[in-house]
């Protein structure tokens, strides 16, 4: 049988490889899911008038936003995909959501100063909305260059917190949106503001929970939570309009000692 040259033989078709399908991770994209049903309802709830639901929804959705970060670090499931589903889930949970409850609860109220108050009102809450837009944008393009003990600028969480917390604690109380109007106006003016500045907040992200810790830590912890068991909305709204505000005392006695050096 004479030899036969294989190489000039057809060869057999090669099947086409199937790309490969990526898929995502459940654990902390579910987390994530939750802060953004979280805004959805808190914006569902104010279009009915039920702010006291709508501002708890906030702090629920900020709950869960600060546990599906952790997750994915202790689990090791970041993903760039987890990243912008956070990215977005943020922008309509803080800045979204807080600016409209605020503006049904409290800010149109401003109209029955005059039509300019009205337009004043609207244009408050939309400062808000585009200062949490423009403070996750920063943050998402410097977040690998800048050092992870400080934020830059107010976190939207913590701004959104400010906001509705004052809802929260008015509603709680039986206090009208149209008497709080202006405070609100001011509230949210200024953690809108504070969001896009240059003013540094600490972060906690370098407490380590996994280790060990003073027994006094504990004991701190377990009076944090009995202040917040006696009465939690206004415990939280003070937390977080105090931690607001230091912020941007230490800004101004870090300047003011700069001022004195140079001098």
């Amino acid at each position: 049988m004479p030899d036969v040259d294989e190489s000039a033989l057809p060869s057999a078709p090669q099947q086409p490889r199937r790309p490969r399908r990526r898929g995502i991770y459940l654990l902390p994209n579910l987390l994530t899911t939750g802060t953004l049903f979280g805004g959805f309802y808190g914006i569902v709830a104010a279009i009915d008038g039920l702010f006291l639901q709508a501002a708890m929804a906030v702090f629920l959705a900020g709950l869960l936003d600060g546990l599906d970060g952790r997750v994915a670090r202790l689990t090791h499931t970041q993903s760039e995909f987890g990243r912008e589903y956070d990215s977005l889930a943020d922008m309509v949970s803080f800045g979204l959501a807080p600016s409209l409850i605020v503006y049904l609860w409290a800010l149109r109220e401003l109209s029955q100063f005059g039509w300019h108050w009205g337009q004043v009102g609207w244009l408050t809450a939309f400062i808000y909305a585009v200062g949490a837009a423009l403070r996750l944008a920063r943050f998402n393009t410097q977040s690998t260059e800048i050092s992870r003990r400080y934020f830059v600028g107010l976190p939207s969480p913590s701004a959104a917190a400010a906001v509705t917390g004052l809802v929260w604690v008015c509603a709680d109380s039986g206090i009208s949106g149209v008497t709080m109007s202006i405070p609100a106006a001011l509230v949210t003016a200024s953690a809108g503001a504070l969001m896009v500045s240059n003013i540094r907040y600490y972060s906690f992200k370098d407490i380590k929970l996994a280790e060990r810790v003073p027994f006094r830590y504990l004991l701190i912890m377990v009076g944090g939570l009995v202040l917040i068991a006696f009465n939690p909305p206004l415990i939280l709204f003070l937390g977080f309009f105090g931690y607001m505000l230091v912020g941007v005392a230490q800004a101004a006695w870090r300047r003011r000692r700069k001022r004195a050096v140079l001098d």
